[in-house]
């Protein structure tokens, strides 16, 4: 093999060209806080952006007056609410509880459907192996989504599919303290944070406050030598990175 062939090896894949991603997320505001800014920004390049969401987010009510139906009712306007203001355009959701995901295979099953009926150049999901991630609906949603994006371009999988094999080229793991991919959000900043106020069953005036103070710093920092002023930071890999690839944690 060619030095030149082992540094592609190395590299992440290149998201510039997507023209269809699939944002995964394991709750009806995970999109817009982690990669807000990168939605808008491909969307405003002509990407058609299509959301996946895992859970309906029942548990996420501010007071026990406020049943589980009908704060999933609520959560599910806000959901389509922000992703629009983004530019997403397509909504698929899956209705599990929150907090009830445990199944990784089954769960990885349900996602490749949906990866092979989309077909995009890129999927986006929460990185499970963040250090001291204690939520579990975080670490079961990235590693079925690893899995189905790694095995949904196989003919066969999952058992008893109807659907084509899509295999997408890249997987960006989101929320991640591993990154290989900084997104300019320079412009599009200030457009993730009015989409996160749109969550209002989950996000106070105060804590808007608080997060605006601490992405920016983040976004300052990931953007810093890059020459732009802020940007959301991936773990970007392709299908060869994710299966007996000792060194991705180098790519």
């Amino acid at each position: 093999m060619e030095l030149s062939e082992i540094s592609a090896l190395m590299s992440p894949p290149d998201l510039s060209g997507c023209r269809r991603i699939l944002c995964i997320q394991p709750h009806p505001d995970d999109n817009e806080v982690a990669m807000g800014g990168t939605i808008a920004s491909f969307a405003e390049k002509g990407c058609e952006i299509h959301y996946l969401t895992v859970t309906s987010g029942d548990l996420g009510a501010a007071d026990a007056h406020t049943s589980s139906a009908d704060i999933a009712a609520i959560r599910a306007l806000e959901l389509e609410a922000a992703g629009r203001s983004l530019g997403a355009t397509v909504f698929h959701q899956l209705g599990h509880g929150d907090g009830t995901l445990e199944h990784i295979p089954a769960l990885a099953g349900e996602i490749a459907e949906v990866i092979r009926t989309v077909q995009p150049d890129a999927v986006f999901c929460p990185d499970p192996w963040l250090s001291y991630e204690a939520h579990y609906d975080h670490i079961v949603t990235g590693r079925a989504a690893a899995h189905a994006f790694l095995s949904s371009g196989l003919p066969l999988y999952p058992r008893g599919t109807s659907t084509q094999p899509w295999q997408a080229k890249a997987l960006g793991f989101y929320l991640t303290a591993e990154p290989n991919t900084v997104i300019d959000i320079t412009d599009h900043f200030e457009r993730k944070f009015a989409a996160m106020a749109l969550h209002r069953s989950q996000f106070s005036g105060e804590m808007l406050a608080m997060y605006r103070i601490y992405f920016r710093e983040q976004a300052r920092q990931l953007a810093e030598g890059r020459g732009f002023g802020l940007g959301e930071a991936f773990k970007v890999l392709s299908p060869l990175h994710l299966h007996c690839f000792v060194d991705a944690r180098r790519v």
